[in-house]
């Protein structure tokens, strides 16, 4: 993980000279691009310090260590829903609750309906039906 955390920490050496520089070219008088310019330096230097964290605490992969074989990282990596439709449904919920923002707060609740809906369905995905645990 030592190596995606840098790949992002270094980001921010990018970043930043660019965020800086655009402000300088438009003036600052273009508050939005400038704010999320500098929203992404933030941000990858989030993802990058939480990998850097995460790479100390759970130690080195076999990914990671250069005698690391393909056997060492065989079976189950983890648990996905095989054929899931909640994140749809969700992912339609967030959608319509942000047109509801723009349009009118009626459609916002309807999007806040789908959301809860979706959530729920998700998360008590594997407690009922064909894969119940």
């Amino acid at each position: 993980m030592k190596v995606e955390s840098w790949l992002f920490l270094g980001g921010v050496f990018f970043f930043l000279p660019v965020a800086i520089v655009y402000g300088i070219m438009t003036k600052w008088n273009e508050p939005v691009g400038v704010l999320a310019t500098f929203m992404l330096v933030g941000m990858t230097l989030m993802v990058g310090w939480y990998l850097l964290h995460t790479s100390r605490r759970v130690g080195a992969r076999p990914e990671d260590r250069v005698d690391g074989d393909i056997h060492e990282n065989a079976g189950t990596i983890g648990l996905f829903a095989p054929w899931s439709w909640w994140p749809l449904i969700l992912g339609t919920g967030a959608a319509v609750g942000f047109l509801g923002l723009a349009v009118g707060f009626w459609v916002l609740y309807i999007g806040v309906g789908f959301t809860i809906i979706g959530l729920v369905g998700w998360v008590y995905e594997f407690s009922r039906g064909n894969h119940a645990h």
